[in-house]
């Protein structure tokens, strides 16, 4: 008597392909491959920002102002500078800059320029908690890339970086 083997998921997506033509199955286990890891890395990154009271959101701001600060001297950003250079809506950065100054992360100043505007910078309970934070991360996003050499990096990117030139195709109607 002879036992079957279990049908591998990419078999299962070669059957479907009969039925449904457009299925590319490589397409399919590839994209599933990539989701995969794009969730376990977003859990990794929350669990690590969460042990020092952040969220990725939050982060991000904090890590935006202190690359600004660092060759700005000082001048800050607005909210719509921020939301723009982290790819949120100015709902959310607002919401992301109250929980921040709430939690006396950031300040926020009265714009040199423009009286209707403000800008937003780094407290120094902020710049404590990054000169903490940061050796931490830089150090594990080491360890995540470390098994990738630098050829490997750059080839990685640009395949990245043809991917998400077909996001398009999701967002169509």
């Amino acid at each position: 008597m002879s036992i079957t083997p279990p049908i591998t998921r990419f078999e299962r997506l070669q059957r479907l392909s009969q039925r449904f033509p457009q299925l590319d199955a490589s397409a399919i286990e590839t994209c599933v491959l990539l989701l995969r890891m794009s969730n376990d890395l977003s859990s990794a990154y929350e669990a690590n920002l969460a042990r020092h009271g952040l969220s990725t959101g939050r982060f991000t701001v904090l890590a935006r102002l202190l690359s600004y600060s660092e060759s700005e001297e000082g001048k800050g950003l607005t909210p719509a500078e921020l939301a723009e250079s982290s790819c949120v809506s100015r709902a959310t950065m607002t919401g992301l800059l109250d929980t921040l100054e709430k939690d006396g992360l950031i300040s926020r100043a009265d714009h040199p320029d423009d009286r209707r505007m403000y800008t937003v910078h780094l407290t120094p309970k902020a710049s404590a908690l990054l000169e903490e934070l940061l050796p931490v991360h830089f150090r594990r996003v080491a360890e995540l890339m470390s098994t990738l050499s630098e050829p490997e990096r750059a080839t990685l990117r640009e395949l990245l970086t043809k991917v998400s030139s077909g996001l398009p195709a999701f967002r169509e109607p």
